[in-house]
C-alpha cells in the first residue's frame, strides 16, 4: 500500500512533503465490472525530506564568472543602521549621495568598489539605491519594514550582490499599497532591482511580500550555494525575473498566492539545493517559465492547490501547475515531489519537448476537470505538446481528478528508453498522439477507469517491462485504435475488458491474446511443456464479464504448446506490480492449451479492441 506522508512548510523545522495516495478516488469505491473501480493501489511513494540545516558545502568560485562577489572587489564601506525610526549612516564618501528621511535612506552613487553595510531594526523605513557601478548589499541583522513601499529598492541596471552575513537573521517586508512612488520608476515588490540579484552568504533572509512581488529583478536572479532564504508569503509571486532564474543551491523556500517562481523571458536553472514552494493562488504555478527549464540537482517539492480559470486575455482555460514552461523542460539526477490538488490542475505542462533522463520524479494531480461555457479543461500528471522522452530515472504519477484525468501525455510522440515508470490514473496512465515507443524500462500502469496505455496513432514495442490493466470493456490495457501495433522483444502483459491486436507483419515476437474473467487477487500462469512459468501474474481487479490478456515474451517459441493455469500459489523470485519472474510455481486449475503457431495467437473468448491489422 501507499505510504502516508505528511506534509509540513516552515521556516525553522524539519520539511516533510507528501500525500494520502491510499485511495485513488474516494468517490467511486467498488471495485468490479462497474467502472470507477479504484482496485488496489502499488506505488511506493518515496519519503522526501528537507531541512533548514541543509549545507552545499565547500563551493567552488569559477574563474572569471561575474556572478561570483569573489571575482569583484568592494574596498569602499558605507554602514547604515537603522534605529526604529531613524537611521544612522556613517563612511560618507565624496561621490556618494545619501539623503534621510526618518529611516528612509536613499543612496546615490557613481562609485565603483562599493559595499553597504545595514544592520538594525526600523518598523518604518527602507533603502533606495541609484548606481551606476556594480555594487556589494552586505544585510547583517537588518530587519527592515516599510510603510509606504518597497523595504529595498534598487534603481540601478547594474548587479547587484545581495551578501547575508553568516550567523545573522534578517527581515524584509514591505507596505500594503506603495505611496513612495517616483515617476516611471518601477518598484514591484519587497526587494526590487532594475538589474541582476545574486544572491550568498549563510545567513538567513526572510521576505515577505504583501503588496505583489516578493523578491523581483528586472534582470535575472540568481541564488548561489548555502544561501538560506525563506519567502513567508507575497501577494503574487514569490520570485518574479524578467530574464531567468538560476539556482545553484542552498536552502530556498517560497509560499506565494501567485507563482511561486517566474522568469518572463528565457528560463530557469535548478542545479542544486533544496526548494519548496507552496502556492494557493487561482491558476497560480510553483515554477513558471515563457523560456525552458532544466533541472539538473538538487531536492524540489512543490505543492499548488489553486482552481483553474478562464483567461479572458488567452480566451482559454488557465489551470495552476508545479512546473509550467513555454518552451522545452528538461529533469535529471533530481529529486522531486510535485503535487496539485485544484480542479483540472497539472504536475507539468509543457509547450515544448520533456526530457526525463535521471532522478526521482513523483507527480500527483487529485482535481476535478473544470468547466466553462463548452471549453473543459482536466488534471493532467504530466503533459507535453511536444516529444516526451524518458531515458532512466524513477517516475511515479498518481492522478485521481476523474473525468481526463490522465497520466502521461504527449501531444507528439512519446518514448520510453530506460527507467522504472510507475502510473495510477483514474483516465488513461499512458497517451500520446502520434505514436508510443518502449524501447527499455519498467512500466507499470493502472487506470480505475479507462485505458492502461492508449496511443491514438501506432504502438512499438521493442523491448523493457510493461504491465498495463485498464479497466472493463471496451477499455483496454494496450489500445492503438486501428493503427500499428509492432513487437519486436520485451515483456507485455496488458489486461483489460478488451485489448488491441498486434500487427502480425510488424512483428518478430510472438503473443497471446486470451478471454476470460478474472478474480482480483487470484493467479493467471502460462507455462511451457516442461511446467517452467513464462508468465504468473496476479489479477489486480475483477473482470466479472470480460477480462482480455494480452500477453508477449520471448519465451512464446512457434510450435511449442503451453498451458494456461489459474489459482495456485507462488514462492521465491520477484514481482514487479502483479508479474513474478524466477519464482516457483506450483499448479492451480487447468484453463486451457494453446499452441504458438502465429505470430499472433487467439485462445479462449476475446473482445479485440480496436486493435491492430493483423
Amino acid at each position: 500500500m501507499i505510504k502516508h506522508i505528511f506534509i509540513a512548510l516552515c521556516a525553522t523545522c524539519l520539511l516533510t512533503y507528501g500525500c494520502d495516495f491510499n485511495n485513488l478516488d474516494p468517490e467511486n469505491g467498488s471495485d468490479d465490472d462497474s467502472k470507477g473501480g479504484v482496485g488496489k493501489t502499488e506505488i511506493t511513494v518515496p519519503e522526501i525530506t528537507l531541512s533548514t540545516s541543509y549545507s552545499d558545502g565547500i563551493e567552488e568560485i569559477p574563474i572569471n564568472d561575474e556572478d561570483y562577489i569573489e571575482n569583484s572587489e568592494f574596498t569602499k564601506t558605507i554602514t547604515i543602521a537603522f534605529l526604529g525610526t531613524n537611521a544612522d549612516v556613517s563612511g560618507i564618501i565624496e561621490g556618494i549621495e545619501i539623503t534621510k528621511n526618518g529611516a528612509d535612506v536613499v543612496i546615490n552613487s557613481s562609485n565603483s568598489g562599493m559595499e553597504y553595510l545595514i544592520s538594525g531594526t526600523t518598523t518604518n523605513g527602507s533603502i533606495k539605491i541609484y548606481s551606476t557601478k556594480k555594487f556589494k548589499l552586505t544585510l547583517n541583522g537588518a530587519n527592515i519594514t516599510s510603510t509606504t513601499g518597497a523595504a529595498i529598492n534598487i534603481q540601478s541596471s547594474k548587479r547587484a550582490f545581495v551578501v547575508v552575513t553568516d550567523g545573522t537573521t534578517n527581515t524584509l517586508t514591505d507596505a500594503d499599497s506603495y505611496t513612495a512612488t517616483v515617476e516611471d520608476e518601477d518598484m514591484k515588490s519587497t526587494l526590487f532591482s532594475e538589474g541582476q540579484l545574486v544572491f550568498s552568504g549563510k545567513g538567513s533572509l526572510t521576505i515577505k511580500g504583501n503588496y505583489k512581488h516578493a523578491i523581483c529583478s528586472d534582470d535575472y536572479v540568481r541564488i548561489r550555494k548555502n544561501t538560506n532564504i525563506t519567502i513567508s508569503g507575497a501577494a503574487k509571486d514569490g520570485i518574479h525575473a524578467n530574464d531567468y532564474f538560476i539556482q545553484e543551491g542552498g536552502n530556498l523556500q517560497i509560499t506565494s498566492k501567485g507563482d511561486g517562481i517566474e522568469a518572463e523571458a528565457k528560463s530557469i536553472s535548478i542545479n542544486g539545493g533544496q526548494l519548496a514552494i507552496t502556492t494557493t493562488g487561482t491558476a497560480s504555478k510553483g515554477i513558471k517559465t515563457n523560456g525552458y527549464i532544466n533541472i539538473t540537482g538538487g531536492k524540489i517539492i512543490v505543492n499548488t492547490s489553486g482552481n483553474a480559470e478562464y483567461d479572458n486575455d488567452d480566451l482559454d482555460i488557465s489551470s495552476s501547475s508545479a512546473i509550467k514552461c513555454d518552451g522545452n523542460f528538461t529533469f535529471s539526477n533530481a529529486t522531486a515531489l510535485l503535487t496539485s490538488t485544484g480542479s483540472a490542475g497539472k504536475g507539468i505542462n509543457i509547450d515544448g519537448d520533456l526530457v526525463i533522463e535521471s532522478g526521482t520524479l513523483v507527480v500527483r494531480t487529485s482535481g476535478k476537470q473544470y468547466v466553462y461555457g463548452t471549453l473543459d479543461s482536466s488534471a493532467k500528471g504530466i503533459k507535453a505538446e511536444g516529444n516526451l522522452t524518458i531515458n532512466g530515472g524513477e517516475l511515479k504519477v498518481i492522478c485521481s481528478g476523474g473525468e481526463g484525468s490522465e497520466g502521461i501525455e504527449s501531444k507528439s510522440t512519446l518514448t520510453i528508453n530506460g527507467g522504472t515508470i510507475e502510473a495510477e490514473c483514474y483516465d488513461d496512465c499512458i497517451n500520446a498522439a502520434d505514436a508510443i515507443i518502449f524501447n527499455g524500462g519498467n512500466t507499470y500502469c493502472y487506470s480505475s477507469n479507462n485505458d492502461g496505455i492508449d496511443s491514438n496513432g501506432t504502438l512499438t514495442i521493442k523491448d523493457g517491462l510493461i504491465i498495463s490493466s485498464g479497466t472493463t470493456a471496451p477499455e483496454e490495457g494496450m489500445d492503438c485504435d486501428q493503427n500499428n501495433f509492432a513487437i519486436t522483444g520485451g515483456t507485455i502483459i496488458g489486461v483489460g475488458g478488451a485489448t488491441s491486436t498486434p500487427t502480425t507483419k510488424s512483428c518478430t515476437q510472438r503473443s497471446l491474446v486470451y478471454g476470460t474473467t478474472g478474480t482480483s487477487g487470484k493467479l493467471i500462469t502460462i507455462t511451457d511443456s516442461d511446467g517452467n512459468a513464462l508468465m504468473t501474474y496476479d489479477i489486480p481487479r475483477n473482470y466479472n464479464n470480460q477480462m482480455t490478456l494480452l500477453y508477449s515474451g520471448s519465451g512464446l517459441i512457434s510450435g511449442l504448446t503451453y498451458t494456461i493455469y489459474t489459482g495456485g500459489t507462488i514462492s521465491g523470485g520477484t514481482t514487479f506490480h502483479g508479474f513474478s519472474y524466477g519464482h516457483t510455481y506450483t499448479k492451480g486449475s487447468k484453463a486451457t492449451t494453446f499452441s504458438a503457431s502465429s505470430m499472433v495467437t487467439t485462445a479462449g473468448s476475446t473482445n479485440g479492441g480496436g486493435g491492430g491489422k493483423m
